[in-house]
């Protein structure tokens, strides 16, 4: 099992509509993401907030046989859950969800050592 963490903006004032988004999907859309999760291949997803100087960051950490697939799949579906989450997300973010990430982040630490 693959895994893979990347870091995304929270746009200022936004803080609460992404809590309020997370809360969402482990409540009343849960079915939803499920099948999503198991449509792409990730087995495993955590979501944490860190403030920094600079504002509010959202970490996600994913687990799947391939994340960076994961990724690109998402980017370039068109099923109405996956949209409804690519536009709530990218008016928290800031971000255009339906463009894979140009680059991934590179994995520079690991404990324990494999």
């Amino acid at each position: 099992m693959a895994t893979l963490a990347v870091v995304f903006p929270v746009l200022p004032g936004k803080s609460d509509e992404g809590r309020r988004f997370a809360q969402e999907l482990m409540t009343s859309r849960t079915g939803e993401l499920q099948d999503f999760f198991r449509r792409v291949g990730i087995t495993k997803e955590r979501w944490y907030v860190q403030e920094i100087p600079q504002g509010e960051m959202v970490i996600v950490y994913m687990e799947a046989a391939d994340p960076a697939r994961a990724m690109r799949e998402w980017a370039a579906s068109d099923q109405p859950f996956d949209r409804w989450w690519k536009q709530t997300a990218g008016a928290i973010c800031g971000i255009d969800f339906n463009q894979p990430p140009p680059v991934f982040p590179e994995q520079i630490f690991e404990w324990p050592m494999a």
